[in-house]
Formats: C-alpha cells, structure tokens, sequence
C-alpha cells in the first residue's frame, strides 16, 4: 500500500509567503485515533479485513491512501459497527443505500416514483446552533459569533458517547468530491454515517469520487473526514446531540440527530474547513462562500454570471432560480484563474432547499420537478396525504388530514403551547439533483475550469433601510456590503431569535477571527491578478423593505418574488456599461426609466410611486446601521482600518446630503 500521508497534508500546512496562518494544522492530538486507537497501516488493514465481508473488502482495497484507511479503521474501532458498506456510487451501490434507508424506517415512498419522504425528531428540525461547536486548541483567535470547545473537553464528549454508538446497525462509508473532480478549488472528503438516509442525500448532493479519490488527495494535498452515528434515534437522546468541527485534523463528529444540516457534515461542516483552507492558506487566491452560483442572459444572448451570498430564508434558492444558466443555490468554491478572472463552482450537485412558499408563480421550473415525473426527490418534514406532499405557500388547496413533522395533522390541530400546527415545518426541505431543473446549465456546472464571475452579490433581511438593489463604487465598498449584512433568525436555526448582524452571510461558517476573514476579503478582491475589466462589480440586494416602513398605508412587501429578475437583469446591464446610474453615498442606483424597461419585460407595470418608496435614501435610517456595525468591528480585534474608513466617508456624504434634502432623499433629487 502507498504511503502518502506526509503528501495528503503538505499544501494545508505549508505556510505561504506573507502569511502568517492563525490556525496550526495536526496541532494536539488527532481526536478520531485517540478514541479509535489505531496508528498504523498494518492495525488499519487487520481491522478492515476482520471487520468487513469479503466483497466490501475488496471494494476498500482500491484506495490506497493510507491516512485515508487509518482514519476509517479508526471510525470502525470506535462506533463497533456489526456490518461495514463501502459506497463506491455504483448504481448498484446507489440502490442497496436507498433500500437500507427504507428497511430501517428511515424514509418512507411516496406515491411519485423514486419520491421519498424522511421525518426529522421534532427537537432536530434545523441547525443546532447552541450544540455546534468548534474543537480547537488552547490559545486560537475564534469568531466572536462561533462556539467552541477546547480539545480535552471535545475528547471527553467523544470518549463518552461513541464509542460502540453503531452497536447493532452498518456503517456506511463514500468517498466524495466538493465540486467536479479536478476543479482548482474543489476538494474530497469522506463521509462516514450509520443512517442510509444521510448517505442517500450525499449521494445526490455531491459527487461520488471513489474512482478519484486517491488521486484528487494527492493533488489538493488534504482531504476532510466526516463520523456521523445517530444513534437510537430518540428525543431523548437530542439533549445530548453534538456537531464538532476539529479545525486542526478536518473532521467531523455528529451524534444523536439526523437533520441533514446536522449530518450531512460535507455540507455545512466541510465548508467550515475550506473557509479556513481560503482564509489562511489561500490568501488571495480562493474564497470559500455561502453564495448561489447563476448565469443571466442579457443583451446579443451574452450570458453574465452571478455569485451572491444570503442568510438562509432570505432568498437565495429564489434567486438563483432565476438566471437562464442556473449552477448552484447554496456554496460556492471561488479563486482567482490563471487568465485573470473570479472562477466559481459549486461544490454540490443537488439541492437541498426549503420547500416553503414553493409555488408555480415563483419557482416554475423546481415546481416542475417536484410535482412531475421522473425526478427523485428526498422530501422532509412535509404533511403527506395519500402518498403526496404537500407543504405551507404551495399555491394547491390543502388537504383536510394527513401525517406531518408531528404526527397525525388536521385543520385546527395545536401544538404543545396551543399555537396552530402548521401543515409543514418552516425548514421542510426538498432534496434532488440539480440537472433535474430545466434552467440547469449542467455541462458549465460540472466543468472543472468553473464559470467566470462578472457580479457578486450581497443581501439580507432588512425591513426598512436600504434599497433593493445597489452598486458599490469599488472594491473596498463592496467588501463593505458583505461585511454589513442584517438579518432576522429563520427556522433554518434551533435556538436563534431576533435581529442579527450576518456579515457576508457567511458569518455561522467563519470558523476563525472575522479579521482574519475580512483581510482575506479585501486581498481577494484587489488583487492585481485580476485582468482589464475582469474584476467582478459587487452590489447588495434587498428583497424585504415593506409599506409600512416607507410611508404607505398599504401592508406587506414592497414588491414580489418575480421582481428578482428585474434586480439581476439591471445588474446585468451595469456591468457590461449599458446602463447608466444615480451616484450616491453608498453606491451607484438603478435610474427609473431603465428599470421601468426592464418591468414590462416581465409584464408588469412599475409607477414612479413605487420607484421612489424602494430607493429614497432614507438617510437616518442607513446612519444608524452604519452606527450598528461600527459598534460591533469597534469590539473585534484586528478589523482591518479600511473597514471604518468606508463607514466614516459615507457618514460623512450622508449628513451632507442630510443638510441638502433633508432626512429623506429622493432618487431625482441625487441625480439632479
């Protein structure tokens, strides 16, 4: 067997020049050997050849990665499975993982072939935000916003409760790949579970890379490891449900919970680590975001490609829905080519997106699959009526019963508090593959070269201070948007509430100092590698200012979901230079007339009045948010100056524009 365990780490732990890395790989001791002990290859392969039959056997001794072995020996010694299977994604291998899901109650069919239906514990409904944390070791600068456990404390948890955790059950083990294999910034993983479901929704969430994987460690030089046992499966055990993220050794440990953002940990776990890979060992050469990928077709069929960023329910699936070239709807993996241009890729092949407020007005080509034939769809926490899904803002009449996240459901059915039980829970989920989608653009998406980024986006949940859509004036200006993101907690979080800074929307997957994150930021995005015309524009987008925040007797949102195409479509038109705009202190606005132009293309009428509600300054408004956010760096160590400098420079353009107009600008008066 090859031994290449010095070559799996180089590049992670190799220092670049300039960079002075706040995070140590292989610092402290390797949690998953401790507890699994085995340290060599010889104990490694005696365990897998006593563990597993002959066929899955033979199935592991293709890969010859010797880090890659030890750690699931160590995996197996650990959870004591009865049963090991080795997923090389065969459809062979694809089908014993969906039958095992099924056999252990795990999912369920529905009446639509190959549709299946998956009910999380009412307690495990979302991310576990208070029971997510970070392994790290003594002295480590963190984010202020992460949660984190020093390793001797992590080491007790782990020596507690998994050891024999797969008693009784099979451990499942893929090999996978974030982003299409060879991709500059995609990188492999391995995923480790005993529930058929979590492997099923990888399966169709990311690219199987057995055949690969040997090699695609050798050339990005690391690879992340994921250990996931759920358990019996209980509410009672949820109390002691954990996801540790060990920033030093890339893996992952998640016990007693099966919503997949806790699980599935080569999602939000994985990206984790490659924000930390971007952020230290990266520096202005990749960026890891939580950020759609999409493609517009503007002007001469030109297509223009977009990455934005968003908290979870704040539109971002939507969004990206949107483009004519669809790639991705949640990551994005991002650096900066040879030829001088921001390359993106999505490191996901599926979606894993909330299904609620789905409907044929808004989303026409998921509805297509999701209540078509021939797509196979993992639902979640949905209400089930006679084999079919049914789900809250559907746009379909409801049922009168069915089975729900809890249990038998009816008109007029409370909950343990007396509130009225929704039909489906708010994080209910849809799981399919994303060249299922009409407007999927799958050959650029599975392209290892990625597409070329033109607009980068920023946007959140904000009621009543800035526009809907927006253009910084340079670089620092955009990094700005990013890093003053606003939000309200969704259901896509347990035990989050209120109103809360997002910072690039990435801010719950920004494992280290978010100085750390910004300088990497503002490196990226100044680079001098970017070639003539190459650098993306970067705006911000804002999908929520309502009525009554802006001086009208009406109720609700100040527009609709098909307006998105408005906002992207002007995008799209002020990077190439066709359209001209309105200058003011916090960047470039859309001018009526163009955006009355681009309405009509979407058969709807846009009166002045509503332009002037969405993109009046309100100025006292933006001065208190830009107070907030100043506020909140001012606490934060090591916040690169340039930050405040954008802050100070626009309070001061906004309390003259005050003394100009007074507290409210109107559009036309900035363009006069």
């Amino acid at each position: 067997m090859r031994e290449i365990s010095t070559l799996t780490i180089a590049s992670y732990t190799t220092k670049p020049e300039g960079v002075n890395p706040m995070l140590e790989l292989r610092k402290g001791d390797d949690i998953l050997s401790t507890v699994g002990g085995i340290t060599s290859i010889t104990e490694a392969q005696a365990i897998l050849k006593d563990k597993l039959d002959a066929e899955n056997f033979s199935k592991i001794s293709k890969i010859t990665n010797t880090e890659a072995l030890i750690k699931i020996a160590n995996a197996i010694n650990m959870c004591a499975p009865d049963h090991v299977f080795i997923n090389t994604g065969t459809p062979e291998d694809q089908q014993w993982i969906r039958d095992y899901s099924l056999s252990q109650e795990e999912e369920a069919p529905l009446t639509k072939a190959g549709h299946t239906i998956h009910f999380d514990l009412p307690q495990d409904q979302a991310r576990l935000v208070n029971q997510t944390y970070y392994i790290i070791n003594e002295g480590e600068e963190m984010s202020s916003l992460a949660k984190s456990l020093l390793r001797p404390e992590a080491l007790t948890y782990i020596k507690e409760y998994m050891p024999n955790v797969m008693q009784g059950k099979t451990m499942i083990v893929g090999f996978y790949s974030r982003g299409p294999v060879g991709a500059a910034a995609a990188l492999p993983a391995i995923e480790i579970s005993s529930s058929g479901y979590v492997l099923h929704s990888a399966e169709i969430l990311y690219r199987n890379c057995f055949a690969a994987f040997d090699a695609e460690a050798a050339r990005t030089g690391l690879f992340f490891t994921n250990v996931h046992a759920e358990g019996d499966n209980t509410s009672a055990d949820v109390p002691n449900a954990r996801i540790l993220m060990d920033r030093s050794w890339g893996t992952t440990f998640s016990t007693f919970c099966t919503y997949a953002g806790n699980t599935l940990l080569l999602k939000k776990g994985n990206h984790r680590f490659s924000v930390d890979y971007a952020t230290y060992y990266k520096l202005e050469e990749q960026l890891s975001e939580h950020m759609f990928i999409t493609g517009m077709t503007g002007p001469g069929d030109r297509i223009t490609f977009f990455a934005g960023a968003a908290p979870s329910g704040c539109g971002k699936t939507t969004t990206a829905m949107v483009g004519s070239h669809f790639i991705g709807d949640d990551l994005a993996q991002i650096w900066l080519a040879e030829d001088g241009t921001m390359r993106a890729i999505n490191p996901e092949k599926g979606i894993f997106g909330i299904v609620e407020d789905v409907n044929q007005e808004g989303d026409p080509n998921l509805m297509d699959c999701l209540r078509g034939d021939g797509t196979e769809v993992i639902w979640s926490n949905v209400l089930v009526n006679d084999g079919v899904p049914y789900w809250a803002g559907n746009g379909e009449e409801t049922p009168q019963s069915g089975v729900n996240f809890q249990g038998e459901w009816f008109p007029g059915k409370t909950d343990a508090e007396g509130n009225p039980a929704p039909i489906s829970h708010k994080n209910s989920r849809c799981t399919l593959l994303a060249s299922a989608i009409k407007n999927h653009a799958t050959d650029l998406a599975e392209d290892p070269a990625g597409v070329p980024v033109k607009v980068v986006t920023y946007s959140g949940r904000d009621a009543d201070t800035m526009p809907p859509v927006w253009v910084a004036k340079n670089s620092n200006e955009g990094v700005v948007i990013g890093a003053s993101i606003v939000s309200r907690a969704t259901a896509t979080e347990v035990g989050a509430t209120g109103v809360r800074r997002q910072p690039w929307a990435n801010a719950p997957f920004i494992p280290g100092a978010l100085a750390d994150y910004m300088k990497a930021q503002f490196a990226f995005y100044n680079s001098a590698k970017f070639s003539d015309n190459n650098a993306p524009i970067m705006a911000g987008l804002n999908y929520f200012l309502t009525h009554e925040n802006r001086g009208s007797n009406e109720a609700g949102i100040l527009g609709e979901k098909k307006d998105v195409r408005v906002w992207l479509g002007w995008l799209e038109l002020f990077a190439h230079g066709d359209v001209e705009a309105i200058d003011t202190p916090i960047g470039y606005l859309p001018k009526y007339g163009d955006l009355k132009i681009l309405f009509a293309g979407i058969d709807k009428e846009y009166p002045r009045e509503l332009y002037d509600m969405q993109f009046a300054l309100y100025i006292d408004n933006i001065l208190g948010r830009i107070q907030l956010q100043k506020d909140a760096y001012s606490k934060e160590p090591g916040i690169p100056q340039t930050l405040f400098d954008v802050y100070n420079q626009q309070e001061k353009d906004l309390l003259s524009l005050k003394e100009q107009f007074g507290a409210i600008a109107l559009p036309q008066m900035l363009a006069a």
